[in-house]
């Protein structure tokens, strides 16, 4: 689930407090795979970059690493480049049809989104992000019931989906079940620190447990 829009960080960006040249050449795969752990951090910028362009839903694996880069810009870098090859099924007809039910989505078209979606998910059940759309679009239609099915169709396909999991949370927020939010919010967390809203729902339901803990006394 991604109820906001992530753009891919320029490709002059500021990594050490300035603004820094085009990132060094990387022309394979090879290479990118290889700088992400590369102590120059405009090696690594390059390499989230080159995977952005290039990658699919599998390299989301090594991306995820770089969320917990030393360097911000770098970390910004590979929250988006996940969602860029997440959203790659390998099927052009696939994606097409992802773009079109995410066009109706932000339009607020949600049944006829969920159309698409499911047609994504025939053709491609192991797509994890057909999943994720259609889980999306059910929370927004205020089927909880359905949205938490296919979040668990995500997982089982992506456990590292930090996306989903914070959409179990906001669900399971929405069903007042505040422990169980806690605890996917708490998963998403642990996948990509610097989801800040997360954070702070998070310390919001620790304060509603809180509190009802005392009404209990």
């Amino acid at each position: 689930m991604r109820l906001a829009a992530f753009a891919l960080v320029a490709l002059t960006v500021t990594l050490t407090g300035m603004a820094q040249p085009v990132f060094p050449e990387i022309t394979t795969r090879a290479a990118a795979v290889s700088n992400l752990e590369h102590k120059d951090v405009k090696q690594r910028a390059a390499a989230v970059a080159y995977l952005a362009e290039t990658g699919q839903p599998t390299d989301g694996l090594l991306l995820v690493k770089r969320l917990a880069d030393d360097n911000p810009a770098v970390r910004g870098m590979a929250e988006s480049a996940l969602w860029q090859v997440w959203g790659r099924s390998g099927d052009a007809q696939a994606d097409k049809l992802l773009a079109e039910g995410i066009a109706l989505m932000s339009g607020g078209q949600f049944r006829p989104a969920i159309a698409l979606f499911s047609q994504v998910i025939a053709r491609r059940p192991a797509f994890a992000e057909g999943w994720n759309k259609r889980a999306t679009a059910y929370y927004l239609a205020g089927d909880f019931d359905k949205s938490l099915a296919d979040c668990a169709e995500v997982i089982k396909r992506n456990p590292q989906h930090f996306g989903a999991l914070s959409g179990y949370g906001q669900i399971y927020v929405q069903l007042e079940e505040y422990a169980k939010a806690l605890e996917y919010f708490r998963r998403a967390l642990a996948v990509n620190p610097n989801m800040t809203g997360v954070e702070a729902n998070i310390q919001a339901i620790e304060e509603v447990l809180r509190q009802k803990r005392r009404k209990m006394i």
